[in-house]
């Protein structure tokens, strides 16, 4: 196992757990216990987690895992989800982007659609992730805007008042969320307020919503909301949501396309 391989599990299994002793981190990964002792110190060079005595602990309950480390989870079904959002998008349109690893996926779908290798433009893409634009902004036939504001290093993602200027001055044909979660009652949120007000403006400004969200996110409540489920036009999931949660969705007029 590489050591940026090695970091990202270490990594979810403290976000998940909140500690991790040395023994146990090492019996996971089937590696030494020296390796774990000096992957520890070197995350905690970095912010990134809190050394202790035999162990490491996040920095709190508030802690966020940054978008760098976090790991393929479900990363065929977001695979799979990606490329079914991509095909619902037309040539020439206006498509939003918010950050994300599922919304990441998403874009790099659409730069291999072969029916968008040109145009004037073929698409116009606007993002407040950096991440995306710069994967993007090789492809001379996408028009790339970025919006200004601060970044989040925690998702790359520009937010504040400065990108809610330039989000207020254009329209979009579509908008294509990655969220946190997404509940019949609560609708669609994000971890942090400040990317759920740049989200809600991508919503605001398109014609129609799509949520690209793999199972785990359904059903489930995050801090900051985005949106409510009336105002999603579209759900791409993957094959593991529950009939049930299908059912929910569309009464409550949510197109649901599971792949």
């Amino acid at each position: 196992m590489s050591r940026d391989a090695r970091w990202q599990a270490l990594l979810e299994l403290l976000v998940e757990r909140g500690r991790l002793d040395v023994e146990e981190a090492a019996a996971e990964l089937s590696v030494s216990a020296a390796t774990i002792r000096r992957d520890f110190d070197q995350l905690a060079e970095q912010q990134m987690l809190v050394r202790t005595r035999g162990g490491a602990v996040v920095h709190g309950v508030s802690y966020e895992l940054p978008l760098r480390y976090k790991t393929a989870r479900h990363a065929s079904e977001k695979q799979r989800i990606a490329k079914a959002v991509a095909g619902l998008v037309a040539p020439g349109e206006a498509v939003g982007l918010t950050g994300g690893t599922t919304t990441t996926e998403v874009a790099r779908a659409l730069a291999v659609r072969s029916d968008l290798a040109s145009g004037s433009p073929a698409l116009t893409i606007v993002t407040n992730a950096l991440n995306i634009a710069n994967e993007l902004a090789v492809r001379p036939q996408f028009k790339i805007v970025l919006t200004g504001g601060v970044a989040r290093p925690q998702s790359y993602e520009l937010v504040g008042p400065l990108a809610d200027g330039v989000l207020g001055q254009i329209t979009l044909d579509v908008a294509v969320l990655g969220v946190v979660a997404l509940d019949v009652t609560h609708g669609a949120a994000a971890a942090d307020e400040a990317e759920a007000a740049i989200n809600r403006l991508l919503c605001e400004r398109a014609e129609r919503v799509i949520v690209a969200a793999d199972s785990s996110k359904l059903g489930q409540r995050a801090f900051a909301r985005i949106c409510s489920a009336e105002s999603v036009d579209t759900l791409v999931t993957d094959m593991a949501v529950s009939g049930d949660m299908v059912r929910r969705f569309e009464e409550a007029g949510v197109q649901v396309v599971a792949v």
